[in-house]
């Protein structure tokens, strides 16, 4: 295969490989119009790639709606390694691909996916060419979008293909470069070797018209009339379309008009159509391309034509398949005798397709209707296996002229397989044609209903919206509910306005005929309340809640603000966690209720089962819970790690929510250690999202973060305005929840703001709450604040040490150490000094192990003023500075697993495991796995011996 110029495309194509022979694996999009010559580009890079392992794939518009068939085209020259992966990703593999129909997440499709890619590269890099990517199915984007992001540290090299502009799409994240038309001596070049016994006048008016497309280059010079334009002294419709642009200018500085040339945008409207679409009418110049490809079509017996066709409604190139359905037709051994030698197909690696998508375009749309019904008929008939169930269904609808129950009942058949793989965008497409073949509006509507379950489950939620407007148009609100599982106020809760998300949950409780369902949509309402900051609406879903049957004991306890703490069992655990999510109680009421280390424990044995089987989307909504509590009780290291990596899972997926509260949990760590710039950048994204949407309970945890910051690093007034807004009725922040759990600092920062009198009701709030239900750490906090307060220093003493000694005080260490600091203050004012060094100490020293930098100052400045000069504490005092996902895999790595293993748990490729241990190693100053166990990663991380 020759080459016409391409020196730029070439020498960039060669970069991205030459990275992925150094390790450094990275991504390209070639983009531009069709017949430009990105198809050559990547055979010609394949060719040049002798040292790698090629997997290619090409998207068509018949499979586009199929789930994973370009991951399964990609995959299959090294289908048999996949018995080599995780059990857990190879059965989610497996099932993606149809090998059997067990469902699976689709993030651990796409890890099962890297890691099989990474064990390859460990034994010779990996090229990965995907042509028409504008016609993948959407699992395979998704899946290949997944490794994308992860190819840094991979010998791996992703290469695309496609006709727009991927800065908007799905590959907008990759490095793109637009392939434009040839130079006119090039061009020249290739339209002479086209038609080597084309005049000079001819290959002038070629390489005119063509306008630098390969393509056009190759077709045009034997149809050009080389006297003159179409119609004798009309000006040529090329210089219509750009007046006063000389030729061959458009070479030298890019085109002078956005699109297409106009020789070729009736083809491109043609090969963008879907099938049983008219082709939009052809603008002057386009027919000449038909021409074309016509002269070599018309001379065709019509078996011949029939033949064709067929290969161009097909698309895959299955012989087999073609074969039987061209013997059905009356196309024997003699007709493909004709057709191959026609240079109209190209065969591959034992597959045979239409040369070009122009040229299969010209040979669908151009056909009669009946002619295509009966080829995607006889395809249907010869596609034989369940393997082929989708693509029979999708043949089979493509020849419907008008509804068809039994064809929309294959499809919707279809769309469960999918679903079940974990396809679901796939299924959502198959249900708006099932739909749309339904004869009557109920069969539609369900229909329609499921598509916007498919929809959501998938990240759609436009489209979720979309569909279910839809589906209410033909039919009842009950009955779109009942098959949606309540939907459109799922949709509102995890993506929208909270009280609206209560309306329609509440609205759609009855319409659900499973007890189980039901119980969950009302839990769900109860939590849009509690989010929603309203008791009002709380308690509305509460009393539905309670009088549904079969609801678990635990359940309504922990919505009530009166009595005791509700007794969280291991038999009420058990029957939570064996319901949805949904049921599990937030972490925020759970800490105000002093339940933490119970629930942490249940949620704990949760995630660790999820991670077992890798179930990314659970674990987006389930992680974010233990990461709020591991801040309460001073595991901070793994509430960062844990939310620094769910918050990457949960943008990927559009979990705006859960991305919100990984963001408030690092917004707080950050407070505590001061660091200003993140704690502004992590709150502002979370407000940006929570205040809109009436997110109270998020907005409420954003302006806490604030609060602290500014009380940690002595600005008090700007600390109590922020704080007092989660109290302040109206206000976008107020949450009682909240307004709780931040009394204590509210309160403090009114006193050393020197407004007494506006800590009185946060104080009054702990008091109140600790009176009520017994909790230790309200009680220690109300007798914090009761000392700040306390004019009597007997009293203010013995509240401080009230506060010090109360059961289970100590459980909540940052909280512990603070007391201690305030109380060391009070007592070197009161000029008792040894005792404040001693309160002091024991404060600096929980403070160095948290990381909380500018209340260790703050204390050590103290222990100054006592006349003791303490060491202060160094830049690595606080231990080596490991990023989140450094500290993780070096303590799963401590714990004994596998690169592999560890790997499996975090989504990523063993491979990157290694890159992650060969920077942990040197920071923390071992030379190998084995003396991670001697590493205490809570305190710096530091060697313990």
């Amino acid at each position: 295969m020759t080459l016409y110029g391409r020196h730029h495309e070439k020498a960039e194509l060669d970069r991205v490989l030459d990275g992925a022979r150094e390790g450094s694996g990275a991504g390209l999009v070639l983009w531009g119009d069709p017949g430009i010559g990105k198809t050559a580009l990547l055979e010609d890079t394949a060719l040049t790639a002798a040292d790698f392992t090629v997997l290619c794939c090409r998207g068509t518009r018949m499979e586009s709606g199929l789930a994973f068939a370009a991951l399964h085209e990609l995959l299959w020259p090294v289908v048999d390694r996949i018995g080599t992966l995780p059990a857990a990703q190879a059965a989610a593999l497996r099932g993606a691909l149809g090998h059997h129909r067990d469902p699976a997440d689709r993030f651990l499709i796409g890890a099962a996916t890297l890691t099989l890619l990474s064990e390859l590269a460990g034994e010779q890099p990996v090229l990965l060419a995907v042509d028409d990517a504008q016609w993948l199915d959407e699992p395979t984007v998704d899946c290949l979008c997944f490794v994308a992001r992860r190819l840094r540290t991979e010998p791996v090299a992703l290469l695309l293909a496609t006709h727009a502009d991927p800065a908007r799409g799905p590959w907008g994240r990759l490095p793109s470069l637009e392939v434009t038309g040839l130079a006119d001596a090039d061009a020249r070049l290739l339209a002479r070797a086209a038609r080597p016994g084309a005049d000079e006048l001819t290959l002038d008016r070629t390489v005119r018209v063509a306008a630098g497309n390969p393509l056009a280059l190759q077709e045009l010079p034997g149809t050009l009339d080389p006297v003159g334009p179409e119609h004798p002294g009309a000006p040529d419709p090329l210089e219509r379309a750009r007046p006063g642009t000389p030729p061959g200018a458009r070479h030298a500085a890019g085109p002078a008009a956005p699109g297409l040339p106009e020789v070729l945008a009736a083809d491109l409207a043609a090969d963008l159509a879907e099938p049983g679409e008219a082709p939009t009418p052809p603008f002057p110049v386009g027919p000449r391309l038909r021409r074309a490809f016509h002269s070599r079509i018309d001379a065709l017996t019509p078996a011949a034509r029939t033949l064709l066709l067929l290969i161009a409604t097909e698309e895959r190139g299955e012989q087999w398949v073609l074969r039987e359905a061209a013997a059905e037709l009356g196309a024997g051994d003699d007709v493909w005798d004709e057709v191959r030698w026609s240079g109209l197909l190209t065969a591959r690696d034992g597959r045979v397709r239409v040369r070009h998508p122009l040229v299969r375009a010209v040979v669908y749309e151009d056909a009669p209707f009946a002619a295509r019904r009966a080829a995607h008929r006889a395809l249907a008939r010869a596609l034989a296996g369940e393997d082929a169930d989708e693509l029979r269904a999708w043949h089979l609808a493509a020849a419907c002229d008008g509804p068809d129950e039994e064809v929309a009942a294959l499809l919707t058949d279809a769309a469960s397989r999918a679903w079940a793989r974990g396809g679901c965008a796939s299924a959502e497409r198959i249900l708006r044609r099932a739909a749309e073949l339904s004869p009557g509006p109920a069969g539609a509507a369900v229909r329609l209903a499921r598509g916007a379950r498919a929809a959501w489950e998938a990240g759609r939620v436009d489209a979720a919206r979309e569909l279910l407007d839809r589906a209410a148009r033909l039919s009842s609100d009950e009955e779109v509910a009942e098959v949606s599982g309540g939907l459109r106020g799922l949709i509102e809760f995890a993506h929208g306005d909270q009280e609206t998300a209560h309306r329609h949950l509440l609205r759609d409780v009855p319409a659900l005929s499973r007890p189980e369902k039901a119980v969950e949509l009302a839990g769900v309402a109860v939590r849009a309340g509690w989010s929603a900051g309203s008791p009002a609406l709380q308690d509305t879903a509460l009393r539905v809640l309670t009088a549904l049957p079969d609801v678990p004991p635990a359940l309504p306890g922990w919505w009530r603000e009166e009595g005791t703490a509700p007794a969280l069992t291991d038999e009420a655990v058990a029957r939570l966690g064996a319901g949805s999510w949904r049921l599990m109680p937030p972490a925020p009421l759970a800490i105000a209720w002093g339940a933490e280390e119970a629930l942490a424990e249940a949620l704990e044995r949760k995630v660790a089962g999820l991670r077992r089987t890798d179930a990314a989307t659970a674990l987006v909504l389930t992680v974010p819970q233990t990461a709020t509590l591991d801040l309460v009780r001073g595991r901070w290291a793994d509430a960062t790690a844990n939310a620094a990596e769910t918050l990457r899972l949960a943008e990927e997926i559009g979990a705006d929510h859960a991305a919100s509260q990984c963001r408030n949990v690092l917004a707080w760590t950050a407070a505590a250690r001061g660091d200003e710039a993140d704690v502004e950048e992590l709150s502002a994204r979370a407000l940006e999202r929570s205040v809109p949407r009436g997110m109270r309970a998020l907005t409420a945890a954003a302006y806490w973060s604030r609060g602290q910051l500014a009380l940690h690093t002595g600005r008090a007034e700007e600390a109590s305005g922020l704080l007092e807004r989660l109290s302040e009725p109206g206000h976008d922040a107020a949450h009682g929840t909240f307004a709780l759990l931040s009394a204590a600092d509210a309160a403090e920062a009114a006193v050393r703001a020197g407004r007494p009198e506006a800590a009185l009701p946060h104080a009054r709030r702990l008091r109140e709450w600790a009176d009520r239900t017994g909790t230790a750490w309200a009680a220690a906090a109300a007798d914090r604040c009761a000392a700040l307060l306390a004019e009597d220093p007997a009293e203010a003493e013995a509240r401080f040490r009230a506060a010090l000694a109360g059961p289970g005080a100590a459980a909540r260490p940052f909280d512990h150490a603070r007391t201690r600091l305030l109380y060391g203050e009070w007592l070197r004012r009161a000029r008792r000094r040894t005792d404040a060094r001693a309160q002091l100490a024991e404060a600096a020293e929980t403070f160095r192990r948290l990381g909380a930098a500018p209340l260790l100052a703050r204390a050590l400045t103290e222990r100054e003023l006592t006349g003791r000069q303490p060491r202060r504490p160094g830049p690595g005092d606080t231990g080596p500075s490991l990023t989140p996902q450094e500290r993780r895999v070096a303590r799963l790595a401590a714990e004994g697993l596998t690169n592999r293993e560890i790997a499996a748990r975090l989504l990523i490729s063993p491979r990157t495991v290694g890159h992650h241990l060969s920077n942990v190693f040197p920071k923390i100053g071992v030379t190998c796995r084995t003396e991670l166990t001697g590493v205490d990663f809570e305190d710096g991380p530091r060697l313990t011996r």
